[in-house]
């Protein structure tokens, strides 16, 4: 038998960290084993990087649109090098600040790779060909996350044709790009580039954009993208791509085809589930490669956690961490009586186009399909002081509330700053509060957060 420990934990994305700091914290003896860099996907490869960039292409269009605000006409240019500098720079800060926090707390970090040997077994192969060691969990939290889905027919060499953990930054900014996806993904990176000079194609396979958003909201995306000269390819579902010498072709199964210089794959994620060793932990998975979980984030076998996109909860960083802060107070005992479970559906999300997007709770068309009564409430930016000021008047607010108690059940924010405002609806949709209680605010102004008030009148 190996060493004893209180909780393992293996990836150190959003979910780990989270989980590791909190049962430290509650005295655990904790150890995490990450194989790339503390902060996992979402500081390497998704979250952190993609905002970084996206944070570069906002600057470029604000700047191109200075002749607005009464200056002189700016133009810009895209220091490719310094802005993979700038975000491996990012990368790397965090990534040191987590785990300088996690190692002054007591959790030993290895760095490596680990698969469950039996129900309490865990077997970690350190890297830098250190024999494995075995050790024995009271508790073991499997946060592995997620990587890009590839289908059959996509052949990805990494220069022309990516996914999207090539392209932070990608090898040269693309003179023409073909994204394949509409999803969160797909249209971030769609803004990303098309804000960095690149010329853009997107491959919509529904109807609309963002297919599980709110009609309106994706509505004013679409518009937005092709006020600024983005080509939507609508109800068409890529199916192959040829590659030439020069150029990329995607194929779609209606016969459209787009030709551009670079593709990038946006079409959704798998779990990291392989490998893991869950036959031998008796672990059931999901035909799609998930880990089911109940309200405490257990598999079927109880001190067996998953948490992150393993989970098959909503993908968010947000939720991971989240889910590591409850995980680690199961396993100390902490929830033993009544307490407060997550509420997937009152998590915030944004997404960082522009405009901005985000949402929380109960959304207008969701309502009508499940024939709520509901009411909807909308204050367009444009009547809004600081947007005009700030010279960026698109998008809305809108509040969902319910017509016999005035509580708050949700809201969709399109516009400068979305991300941040949506924290001020989620807060009302979590604590139950009235939109009396948003109205009578007293805001600063002028500022955004005032159109949450004039709505909420």
């Amino acid at each position: 038998m190996g060493t004893h420990v209180r909780l393992v934990v293996i990836g150190g994305g959003p979910a780990g960290v989270r989980a590791a700091s909190t049962a430290a914290r509650l005295g655990a003896e904790v150890v995490l084993v990450e194989r790339d860099v503390i902060g996992g996907a979402a500081n390497l490869w998704d979250c952190v990087p993609s905002k970084a960039m996206i944070a570069t292409g906002a600057l470029v269009s604000r700047a191109r649109r200075a002749e607005a605000l009464g200056l002189e006409p700016l133009r810009p240019g895209v220091d490719l090098p310094a802005l993979g500098q700038r975000v491996r720079d990012i990368e790397a800060r965090l990534a040191v600040s987590m785990t300088d926090q996690l190692e002054s707390q007591g959790v030993d970090i290895i760095k490596g790779s680990a698969r469950m040997a039996g129900p309490h077994l865990v077997e970690i192969t350190p890297d830098g060909g250190a024999a494995p060691e075995q050790m024995d969990a009271d508790a073991v939290l499997l946060a592995t996350g997620s990587y890009p889905r590839v289908p059959e027919w996509a052949d990805i060499d990494g220069k022309h044709v990516l996914t999207t953990r090539q392209a932070y930054p990608p090898p040269e900014i693309p003179e023409r790009l073909v994204v394949v996806g509409s999803g969160v993904t797909g249209v971030e990176f769609v803004h990303m580039f098309r804000s960095l000079g690149s010329e853009v194609s997107l491959v919509v396979s529904r109807q609309q954009v963002l297919p599980q958003k709110d009609p309106e909201v994706a509505a004013a995306l679409e518009t937005d993208f092709l006020e600024r000269g983005v080509k939507l390819l609508k109800g068409a579902r890529a199916t192959a791509i040829d590659r030439g010498e020069k150029t990329v072709t995607v194929h779609c199964d209606d016969g459209r085809q787009v030709e551009a210089s670079h593709v990038l794959l946006c079409i959704g994620s798998v779990p990291a589930s392989a490998g893991l060793g869950l036959d031998a932990a008796g672990v059931h998975m999901s035909p799609s490669g998930h880990v089911p979980v109940n309200h405490h984030c257990q598999s079927n076998v109880p001190h067996i956690y998953a948490g992150g996109d393993l989970s098959g909860r909503l993908p968010l960083a947000s939720v991971a961490s989240i889910q590591g802060n409850k995980i680690a107070e199961h396993v100390m005992g902490l929830h033993t009586r009544a307490h407060r479970h997550i509420d997937y559906d009152k998590a915030a999300s944004a997404i960082f186009t522009e405009p901005e997007i985000a949402d929380v709770g109960l959304a207008e068309a969701e309502a009508f399909a499940l024939g709520r009564k509901i009411r909807v409430t909308k204050v367009p930016y444009a009547a809004n002081s600081r947007a005009l000021i700030d010279g960026d008047a698109r998008g809305f607010v809108k509040l969902v509330s319910d017509p016999a108690t005035g509580v708050v059940l949700g809201g969709s924010i399109v516009g400068a700053h979305a991300a941040e405002l949506i924290g001020i609806i989620a807060l009302a949709v979590t604590a139950h509060l009235r939109v009396i209680d948003l109205a009578e605010s007293q805001f600063v102004h002028p500022a955004l957060a005032e159109a949450l008030a004039e709505a909420a009148e």
